[in-house]
């Protein structure tokens, strides 16, 4: 009887074969493991970005002004993406985004961060050519005007164009001390989304600020108007009573007005109104306030001024006013002079009703005016009460 096969030993080579495929597997298991790791971080990393971008994108969109604006854009995205410095430069070649900022009350110079400029090249030439979203190294050559005021030289930028339609509305500059911070390699759609967001938040506010400005504007003379003049002296009157310093208001009424639109007509007459708040204008610091308060009477507040103070700038109104006729008419040319009442206020430390107090501020000062007018008129009167 044969005895039954006895299987035979299977070679070496195919034993450790399997082991051998086991440690492979178990090699790749691990870089999947780890792959997937680093792409849960990097998912970890993008929600948490667009969670943060989507916060500053709501916090743009409910500024309430331009400076507002500008601040949240400079400060609030340096402080959400954690970079060194956040820049804002603006095409603005008619000025007008500086002018709608003043009333905003900045009064002189730029907005910390932001940068107007008449045209983008000036700054940087590859700014003409910007459609998305540049990230790199920073190179002196091509990029120190887009970084004024830095210290050190960043290691890196992002360049983010804000664009609405053609051309190029601004870029934000985010500079990095990191040389790797911003690199071609990585996504830039969030950024670009940014821009674009950044772009219409800027767009509105400027908007906005145009139909605050058309609602507190004199048509004729393009001084601020009586609705503007009240606000304005409420703000002011509350500012004073915090330094403890007093303002002044000064009621400015144009002599004789009547007989120029009899003698010349009344286009002849709105010329001479023009021509009178410019000269009123040039006489004002920066932080004054003039406004036409109807027909022909302007008005006048120094912020933090003295009774001396009011009476010199009246001074120099009066004499801007009177010292070169004005042109009316065909070849024409009448010397116009004024009547300027005076008054101060110095708020209390308990004043809380500043509207009650701005109208008793204004009645006083129309009481010199009237004075003056009284008392011949091309003279300057002061009120000898210090309304409080």
């Amino acid at each position: 009887m044969r005895r039954p096969t006895e299987p035979r030993a299977a070679p070496a080579a195919h034993r450790e074969a399997p082991e051998a495929e086991i440690v492979r597997l178990e090699h790749e298991i691990g870089r999947l493991q780890a792959r997937l790791a680093a792409l849960t971080e990097e998912v970890g990393r993008n929600d948490s970005l667009l969670r943060k971008t989507q916060e500053r994108e709501l916090e743009l969109l409910r500024a309430g002004s331009l400076t507002q604006l500008f601040e949240r854009l400079i400060v609030g995205l340096r402080t959400s993406y954690q970079v060194n410095e956040v820049a804002l430069i603006l095409h603005d070649p008619q000025h007008e985004i500086r002018h709608l900022i003043t009333g905003d009350g900045v009064t002189a110079g730029e907005p910390p961060g932001v940068c107007f400029v008449d045209a983008l090249v000036s700054i940087a030439p590859q700014l003409a050519s910007l459609e998305r979203p540049w990230l790199g190294r920073y190179r002196k050559a091509d990029h120190e005007l887009l970084v004024p005021g830095i210290a050190a030289p960043p290691g890196s930028l992002a360049l983010i164009p804000m664009r609405r339609n053609e051309p190029l509305d601004g870029v934000l500059v985010f500079s990095s001390s990191d040389p790797q911070r911003f690199t071609p390699e990585l996504a830039s759609d969030f950024l670009a989304h940014l821009g674009m967001v950044a772009a219409i938040c800027i767009e509105n506010a400027v908007n906005r600020a145009r139909l605050l400005r058309s609602g507190f504007t004199d048509f004729l003379t393009g001084f601020h108007n009586r609705r503007y003049l009240h606000a304005r002296l409420r703000e002011e009157l509350a500012r004073a009573q915090r330094a403890r310093q007093s303002i002044v208001c000064l009621m400015i009424d144009v002599d004789h007005f009547k007989r120029i639109n009899d003698l010349y007509g009344h286009l002849a007459g709105d010329a001479v109104l023009r021509e009178v708040a410019q000269r009123i204008d040039a006489e004002m610091r920066l932080s004054d306030t003039g406004a036409r308060f109807g027909g022909d009477e302007f008005a006048m507040v120094l912020s933090h001024a003295a009774m001396s103070d009011g009476e010199k700038v009246a001074t120099r109104v009066l004499q801007a006013v009177r010292s070169e006729p004005i042109a009316v008419g065909q070849g024409g040319a009448e010397k116009v002079t004024l009547s300027i009442g005076v008054a101060a206020a110095k708020p209390g430390q308990g004043q809380r009703d500043y509207k009650v107090l701005a109208e008793r501020l204004i009645a006083e000062a129309d009481a010199a005016l009237y004075r003056a007018k009284s008392a011949g008129r091309n003279r300057i009167a002061i009120s000898p009460n210090v309304v409080a």
